[in-house]
């Protein structure tokens, strides 16, 4: 049992001015594995003070000095790599290999990335008359969702700090134990007192309270669409700047020629990682009609390979609402060829079957909404223009793939996706590229130089001609 009883203001750990706690629920075992503070107002405002006292300091510290810092962090989360990744299989009920090389170790590989950014980053230039300088925005509301706690973390947490930034963090309360740990290390790896603060609770009421502070600068937030929306129009309220990474109903696109043998089993597995539980899996298999008879077959043998390697909805609400959905695709005429209703083989409690759903068509519930489980439907067309329409036909725009018989066809499909990011032939996936969405999936992005950027203001500073 992970227990803990303070939060984390000022470089202290500190009773929170609440009484109440948040129970942290194992969803495949059904056991509370970990009780955190559930914080008030008053613990906002304590942070977001303590954020802006250690802000002047920390914003004009020397950029090797901060490179420096994340190198001592980067080495302290690969030596407790092991301790990280048994939080989150704990909190979110990720299987624990996957925990280990995917929520913790793309985030050791993203504070890599982030530190050699910051090497390399230009904070002043010259334009005529005009020195244009990059200044770190000041405090930074982040607030982190449960699927992929750390990474979320990681994520907006070390470039806003990386740029000379102070953070709050309001952890997702379905799994904040992960969070708990980074903040020691970090402690650890000698970060000044203040310029990282954290602040678990409820979003309704510690959300809102960062949203709408007005000694906050930025709201990073990852989540839902729908909470999105609250999100900005709270933060509205003070013209702070957003960021936000949102839903996804991303496509993977298999054009005449593309291997198959490859292309579907990828697909199917990128869709169904983390449970599902990803903004960016590929839940649309879009495929010429000529291959949908060989598709199937493979699609239904890639599902059936993973059923029982896939992890549970983070809690039963989420498994009900995927329930939901996968019946709301057979009352609608899409037709299952694998998974379906109810639990696995063997399995009881908050596991979904690997679902496949084919003769779906566009205007389907199952082909438009976000259902953040394990469920891929496969949709056909006769046109590659047909193809690029159905890929395009989303209120979302997060990620992508295409797969074609050479990558320069495949690029020159995936130049008119409207999609943040898209992988050409399985490419993999590169912590020092920009992640985020166009549409409905967000504003801003993260990861790499270009996230990094995220947390600066430009001034112009113009000189005698």
């Amino acid at each position: 049992m992970y227990i803990r009883s303070t939060i984390f203001i000022g470089g202290q750990w500190v009773p929170s001015t609440s009484s109440e706690a948040v129970e942290v629920v194992n969803s495949a075992s059904g056991n509370v594995v970990g009780v955190v503070p559930s914080c008030t107002v008053d613990d906002v405002d304590a942070a977001v003070a303590a954020a802006r006292a250690a802000f002047a300091s920390w914003s004009t510290t020397a950029n090797s000095r901060r490179a420096a810092l994340f190198g001592r962090l980067a080495a302290l989360v690969d030596k407790n790599a092991d301790e990280l990744a048994e939080l989150v299989s704990a909190e979110m009920s990720a299987p624990l290999d996957f925990a280990l090389a995917e929520h913790v170790g793309t985030p050791k590989a993203m504070i890599d990335s982030f530190a050699n950014a910051l090497a390399h980053v230009e904070t002043e230039v010259r334009i005529g008359n005009s020195r244009i300088t990059r200044e770190p925005i000041g405090v930074v509301a982040a607030i982190t969702p449960w699927n992929y706690p750390l990474y979320q973390l990681v994520a907006k947490a070390v470039p806003a700090v990386a740029a000379g930034c102070t953070v709050v963090v309001k952890p997702s309360e379905l799994a904040p134990l992960s969070t708990y740990r980074f903040t020691e290390l970090l402690a650890e790896a000698g970060l000044p007192a203040g310029v990282f603060n954290l602040v678990p609770g409820r979003g309704s009421v510690i959300g809102e309270a960062l949203a709408t502070h007005p000694d906050v600068d930025m709201v990073s937030f990852t989540g839902s669409t729908q909470v999105g929306r609250r999100v900005a129009a709270a933060a509205a309220s003070t013209i702070k700047r957003v960021a936000l990474e949102l839903g996804g109903k991303s496509a993977s696109v298999i054009l005449p020629g593309g291997d198959l043998s490859v292309a579907v089993p990828y697909s199917i597995e990128y869709g169904m990682a983390n449970a599902g539980q990803s903004c960016s899996a590929s839940t649309r298999l879009i495929v010429h009609r000529d291959s949908l008879g060989e598709v199937e077959q493979l699609a239904t043998a890639a599902a059936e390979a993973l059923e029982s390697s896939l992890g549970p909805a983070v809690s039963t609400h989420q498994f009900e609402q995927v329930q939901r959905y996968i019946r709301t695709g057979i009352d609608e005429g899409a037709r299952l060829i694998a998974g379906g209703l109810g639990n696995p083989d063997g399995r009881s409690g908050n596991f979904n079957r690997a679902t496949v759903f084919t003769d779906v068509t566009p205007r389907m519930t199952v082909a438009q909404e976000e259902i953040f489980g394990p469920v891929v439907v496969i949709q056909s067309y006769q046109t590659v223009d047909e193809a690029l329409a159905i890929a395009n036909d989303s209120l979302f725009g997060l990620h992508g793939g295409v797969w074609a018989s050479t990558d320069e066809e495949a690029l020159a499909f995936a130049r008119r996706m409207r999609t943040g990011q898209v992988d050409v032939n399985g490419g993999p996936f590169n912590v020092d590229a920009p992640f985020g969405g166009f549409k409905q999936s967000g504003i801003g992005r993260e990861l790499g130089p270009l996230g990094l950027e995220e947390f600066y203001e430009t001034k112009a500073i113009q000189m005698p001609a």
